[in-house]
């Protein structure tokens, strides 16, 4: 039998091997194949998704839009040119698997990049998903929507579109694994496919590792607004044994009894994200002080003053004054939208950082402790082994996303500084432009800067010296502050205060006194008091010690003047002797009480009176009094007959005063 016979005979091992080979070469085929097929696919399925779908859903929030579909729109790209560089490898037949090796390769680092965003973001928009649920017709708005685009979505609608970027990053290394084993060992493109398989599950286990980081990040960045009640609820014996652990750690560490666990990178990290923080704070506290100031700028508005002063430099002013409030500094105040709101935001955003770094040094803490526990048992308790993931996880996001955050954080500080210079120099060409031909016009414009200052310091001295004067002379000549009227029924009191310590030691309280302390009083309007003592046990003269003739206390010595005694008017006409009590006191310079009043005189009620007969008529502290006879029909002068506001009766003599003409008073301008 010839060796051609042999080898040509059915079933010979040669024949099976190449049998075996083109299988393998089939398969492989098929597995790219369908790779090709499905990219086409999974991208045609992203642009639905981010064109028609997100743009027949506008009745949604803008935010709810952003959290559904995330940067779907950089997948996208990405995938685009990801399938264009699988299509470029179809034409080279012969080495097309080893391309497209090479080609996942290329794309690992950007694929882990968009998918990690949009993994960790997958959560939430599932979340928003469930809202929707609980409102049937927004909900059946949707799944239209998705209906008559995606007809194939069926009942699970949106969530059967969000999920698909999942499964695509995830099936990458499946279909990696299938062309690998269909390619032979000794093939050049095999490594290179092992290599791309790894990487992609790479990937996927650093997705992975980041949507577990960004899940423990949100727990700790989220701030609620407790109330201590809600505080207080949340104490419990876990809590209390967690925190006292964690102090008790932190004591050995101060004492030097356990070492401290010191991380430089983190450290230098935490130091400029605090620098960086402060001068977010400063410039915030800066800003907010302008402002202030130029709103109480913009507040003074001299061209709507009627200064009466036509013509001139004056009438000058005002023209300049109402052009830059009507059109400079109307401008200016984009100042608010520009940097003031983008400063807030930039502040807001620098809490959540903060709130991790304060939490991570309470997993420190637990991780140093559990770090000791495993070197001296040996193993840990789930709990123990849970706290010490989420300290790792807190330690590795920050350390990871620090450096981008502080690196966007001065971006963000600097365009907002360069805005507000730009505003400034806008406002200053603005002014300079507009005030240039008023200037021109002024008597001093040919003066040099330093001249025109030294003018305007010059004229500034001698207008306050003026200003001075005016108000030293202004104050000379104002009339002196009217007294209170006494309260009724206290002159027993007065008598009494007087006859003890004299008429120079009374004062009288000029507005309600409301006492904080326990030494203090609390005093009505009116009321008279004696001077103890004009400063308290520490030497403060604002709080003097007075006697109400009952009650000893502190009170502020601003609200006392000094009471004076009137005589009464019997003792003003010289009449004989005085018989007991017949003092009459009021405090200077409220008018006497009308206790002989001349017929049909007009004066005014003191103090409030309430009618108890039809033989009396009710009055209102303040209100003009007409006397018709300055006793009763007895001759007792204690009650006047009057008439008020068309009403005849009597009323205590005793509640009535003389109306006080107005005593010349004025000013003059200095000279």
């Amino acid at each position: 039998m010839s060796d051609h016979e042999s080898t040509s005979r059915p079933g010979s091992p040669d024949e099976e091997g190449r049998s075996s080979e083109d299988r393998r070469l089939l398969h492989q085929r098929l597995a790219v194949r369908e790779l090709l097929d499905t990219e086409v696919s999974y991208l045609h399925m992203l642009q639905l998704c981010a064109s028609n779908i997100r743009g027949r859903l506008q009745q949604l929030p803008q935010g709810d839009l952003d959290v559904l579909f995330s940067n779907m729109d950089e997948i996208i790209q990405v995938s685009s040119r990801f399938l264009h560089g699988l299509q470029e490898t179809a034409s080279k037949e012969e080495e097309q698997v080893y391309l497209i090796g090479k080609l996942f390769l290329e794309f690992q680092e950007e694929f882990e990049r968009v998918y990690k965003v949009y993994c960790a973001s997958y959560d939430q928009a599932l979340l928003l998903l469930e809202t929707y649920r609980k409102e049937p017709e927004l909900q059946q708005k949707i799944q239209s929507t998705i209906e008559a685009v995606v007809p194939q979505a069926g009942p699970s609608g949106l969530s059967f579109l969000l999920v698909i970027p999942l499964q695509r990053i995830t099936r990458y290394p499946l279909l990696l694994q299938k062309i690998l084993e269909n390619t032979l060992p000794d093939a050049s493109a095999y490594l290179v496919l092992q290599r791309a398989a790894s990487a992609l599950q790479d990937v996927n286990a650093n997705i992975n590792e980041y949507k577990m980081r960004k899940e423990v990040a949100s727990k700790y960045t989220r701030v609620e607004p407790l109330s201590l009640r809600e505080r207080l609820a949340r104490i419990n014996t876990h809590t209390l044994s967690k925190k006292t652990t964690r102090l008790s750690q932190l004591l050995k560490q101060e004492a030097g009894l356990v070492p401290r666990t010191e991380d430089k990178e983190f450290d230098d990290l935490e130091e400029r994200f605090q620098w960086v923080s402060l001068c977010v704070t400063e410039l915030k506290s800066n800003v907010a002080a302008y402002l202030d100031n130029l709103e109480a700028f913009l507040r003074f508005r001299p061209h709507e003053c009627n200064l009466d002063i036509p013509g001139g430099p004056v009438e000058q002013y005002s023209s300049l004054s109402r052009d830059l409030q009507c059109q400079a500094f109307l401008e200016f105040q984009r100042l608010e939208g520009l940097v003031w709101r983008p400063l807030c935001s930039l502040a807001k955003a620098l809490v959540g950082p903060q709130n991790l770094i304060k939490k991570r040094l309470d997993k420190l803490l637990d991780f140093e402790r559990v770090e000791e526990k495993l070197l001296e048992v040996g193993n840990v308790t789930y709990e123990e082994e849970a706290a010490r993931h989420t300290y790792q996880a807190l330690n590795s996001l920050l350390v990871a996303e620090l450096p981008q955050f502080n690196q966007l954080v001065m971006q963000w500080l600097g365009q907002i500084l360069r805005t507000f210079v730009a505003l400034q120099k806008d406002l200053s060409e603005q002014v300079l432009q507009r005030a240039e031909g008023s200037v021109a016009q002024l008597p001093h414009h040919h003066l040099s800067e330093p001249a025109f200052r030294k003018l305007v310091e010059d004229t500034l001295g001698q207008t306050g010296s003026q200003l001075r004067a005016f108000r030293e002379t202004f104050e000379k000549v104002l009339p002196p502050p009217t007294a209170q009227p006494l309260l009724p029924g206290s002159e027993r009191q007065v008598q009494a205060l007087l006859s003890r310590y004299g008429p120079g030691k009374l004062y009288q309280v000029t507005s309600n006194i409301s006492g904080s302390g326990t030494l203090d009083l609390t005093l009505p309007r009116g009321q008279i008091v004696a001077l103890l003592q004009n400063k308290d046990t520490k030497g403060n003269s604002s709080r003097w010690l007075v006697d109400t003739g009952g009650h000893r206390g502190y009170v502020p010595a601003g609200k006392l003047q000094l009471y004076q005694v009137v005589p009464s008017e019997k003792e003003l006409r010289g009449q004989a002797g005085p018989r007991e009590g017949s003092q009459h006191l009021t405090p200077e310079p409220t008018p006497a009480p009308v206790c002989s009043v001349p017929a049909v005189t007009q004066v005014v009620a003191v103090y409030p009176f309430v009618a108890r007969s039809s033989h009396e008529v009710s009055l209102q502290a303040g209100q003009p009094v007409t006397v018709l006879e300055a006793q009763d029909k007895k001759g007792n002068p204690e009650w006047s007959l009057v008439e008020v506001n068309g009403q005849r009766g009597y009323v205590p003599s005793s509640f009535l005063a003389r109306a006080p003409s107005p005593a010349p008073w004025g000013w003059t301008l200095p000279s």
